[in-house]
C-alpha cells in the first residue's frame, strides 16, 4: 500500500506527524510533501524538523513538480492533506495544481483515488464551507479535525491518535490507535 500525505501550515502539525508515523509503523509506504508554512508549524508546534519526517517517509520539495506524486502514472492508494489550511482547501477546490501538494491532490482526485482533507480552522466562513462542499461533491472525504471523546482520552496524544485512526479507517487500514465504541 502507498499513501501520500500533504501537510500545510494550519495549526495541527501533530496530526500529520502522527499519521505519517502510524502509516510507517504499519508497514505502509508513505510519500510526504510539506508546504513552507507546514514545515514552520511542524517545528514550532512539535519541535521536529523535516529530518524526523524523513525517517518515516519519502519527502518531496513542494516546488518539485517533477516528483512522482505529480503524475497519475505513479500508483497510490490515496492521499491525505492533514492539517489542511483554508488557503490549500481553496486551491484544491479550484484545482489549481500550483505546487506539488495541490497537484498531487488534483492527480489523486482525477485518477479516482481516495482523497481526504482534514481542515483545521474555526470558525469557518461561508467561503470555507462552499469550498468543502465543492470538494465533497467531487468525491473528496472532508474530515474536520474534530476528535471524539467516547474513548476517554487521557492525553493530547490520545486525542490526536483518534483522528489519525479515523483517517486510517477511511482507507480500511487496521490499527489500534483508539478504543472503538462497543469494544
Amino acid at each position: 500500500m502507498r499513501i501520500a500525505v500533504g501537510v500545510t501550515g494550519a495549526s495541527g502539525a501533530i496530526y500529520g506527524y502522527t499519521l505519517i508515523k502510524a502509516l510507517y509503523d504499519l508497514g505502509i509506504e508513505v510519500h510526504a510533501v510539506y508546504t513552507d508554512m507546514g514545515l514552520k508549524v511542524l517545528e514550532y508546534e512539535c519541535g521536529h524538523s523535516i529530518e524526523v519526517i524523513q525517517k518515516y517517509a519519502t519527502v518531496y520539495d513542494n516546488a518539485d513538480l517533477f516528483a512522482p506524486l505529480a503524475s497519475g502514472s505513479f500508483k497510490m492508494n490515496g492521499m491525505v492533506v492533514v492539517p489542511c489550511s483554508m488557503h490549500t482547501l481553496g486551491a484544491l477546490a479550484g484545482a489549481s495544481g500550483r505546487d506539488l501538494l495541490t497537484r498531487a491532490a488534483d492527480v489523486t482526485l482525477k485518477e479516482g483515488r481516495k482523497l481526504v482533507v482534514v481542515p483545521r480552522e474555526t470558525p469557518m466562513t461561508p467561503i470555507h464551507l462552499e469550498n468543502m462542499l465543492k470538494l465533497a461533491r467531487s468525491g473528496v472525504v472532508v474530515m474536520p479535525a474534530a476528535p471524539g471523546f467516547y474513548h476517554k482520552p487521557a492525553t493530547v496524544d490520545d486525542i490526536v491518535a483518534f483522528m489519525a485512526g479515523k483517517i486510517l479507517d477511511i482507507f480500511d487500514i487496521e490499527h489500534a490507535l483508539f478504543k472503538r465504541w462497543g469494544n
